[in-house]
């Protein structure tokens, strides 16, 4: 009889997870119809789609969970911008060592000037002998865009944008799972209303949208008016990449002179500045973003007295010592510096909870409802169900 209610049991937790993984297959290969041109629809007054849980693999999902700060999960999606720095492409595709930071990518680019033979011997020595010195890698990298960039009279050959094409090529088959992860946070967030902008020149985060049926526009510090839109909230669904886009090279800038026309604009700057004042930035993967002097002339110049400034920064806790000087040196610039975990994978899964805390208070705040249990489930209860996956493989 005992053996008889043990062998019941079994089989009715078999399937019950026989159903549980049904309507996990069934979530993952659902398909969405495309929405119509993001531009069109102010995306703080669209009711957001309900996120289906992310299945990608995660070795955290089953270890206890790092707390939210209240401060910034209380925050709604419309008062972030959120800063997207190297860290996260690196994340998304790690084989692409132009990803990882400016020396990486410095170093792309000579690999390719040299393949396509563009320099001269004592040329390329010399620049690789400034890599390699850790000279002033903005400066740098200036020259050799320079370089391959010559004037002849009106006509400006486009070598340049041969290299940025061998170097970011093919980025769609070199992103990761953990990586995609991360996105899909960034993307929920932008759909209920938070900005991005990022130092980086790949556009990851467009490829990755386009795939899940939003349209995210690419802007860059030539075009004052789409500038001057997204900062005033009417372009939420673009990314401002303030260094410029590889698919743009006319727009990369790395030099001040690049950007004059914006630090000019009394209208724009003055609607960016706006921004740090009045909005939050939660910075990620962004080791050296706010010592950049891109973003420094856009956005700390006209507040550096200003006390009243909330802004944040995800990093990894692993040296207890770097992270509290870390912490001591951000609080002067307004910036909490908060750990998402010890490791570099934890990251994913700290701001999936967060996105998922934010939009679904904002949810309730712009009257679409408190999400029922079932959908709390879909975008919370992923991290119980994988547990019980493995538990039912094991």
């Amino acid at each position: 009889m005992v053996l008889y209610v043990y062998s019941f049991s079994w089989l009715s937790y078999r399937s019950r997870m026989a159903s549980v993984v049904a309507s996990v297959v069934t979530v993952k290969t659902e398909k969405r119809p495309a929405p119509a041109d993001p531009q069109d629809v102010d995306s703080n007054t669209k009711k957001p789609r309900i996120w289906a849980p992310s299945m990608e693999p995660s070795l955290n999902l089953c270890l206890p969970q790092r707390k939210l700060l209240p401060s910034l999960k209380t925050k709604r999606a419309s008062e972030l911008v959120l800063v997207i720095g190297t860290g996260v492409s690196s994340a998304v595709a790690p084989q692409v060592p132009a990803l990882r930071s400016w020396k990486g990518l410095i170093q792309a680019l000579l690999d390719a000037a040299n393949d396509f033979d563009l320099l001269e011997e004592e040329e390329s020595r010399r620049f690789q002998k400034s890599l390699k010195d850790d000279k002033n890698l903005v400066h740098v990298a200036h020259d050799l865009i320079q370089k391959l960039s010559p004037r002849t009279g009106n006509v400006r050959s486009t070598f340049f944008k041969d290299c940025l094409y061998e170097v970011f090529d093919d980025l769609e088959c070199k992103m990761e799972n953990a990586g995609k992860h991360l996105l899909r946070s960034v993307l929920q967030l932008m759909e209920s209303g938070a900005l991005v902008l990022t130092t980086n020149f790949d556009n990851l985060l467009e490829i990755y949208a386009a795939h899940q049926g939003s349209k995210l526009e690419s802007l860059d510090l030539t075009d004052e008016k789409k500038v001057l839109e997204w900062a005033q909230g009417k372009r939420s669904l673009s990314v401002l990449h303030i260094h410029g886009v590889y698919t743009n090279p006319s727009g990369i800038v790395l030099h001040p002179a690049g950007y004059q026309n914006v630090l000019r604009n009394t209208e724009v700057m003055r609607e960016i500045q706006k921004l740090y004042e009045t909005k939050s930035f939660v910075f990620l993967g962004c080791g050296r973003t706010v010592d950049d002097t891109t973003f420094q002339a856009l956005f700390l110049e006209a507040v550096k007295h200003k006390s009243d400034l909330e802004h944040f920064m995800l990093v990894r806790r692993e040296d207890v010592g770097e992270f509290k000087k870390l912490r001591d040196n951000m609080l002067d610039k307004g910036i909490k510096v908060i750990s998402y975990g010890n490791e570099y994978s934890d990251l994913p899964e700290y701001f999936e909870r967060l996105a998922n805390e934010i939009c679904n208070r904002d949810a309730v705040i712009n009257g679409w409802g408190s999400p029922s249990q079932e959908e709390q489930e879909t975008q919370n209860g992923f991290h119980s169900q994988k547990c019980l996956l493995q538990d039912y493989s094991s």
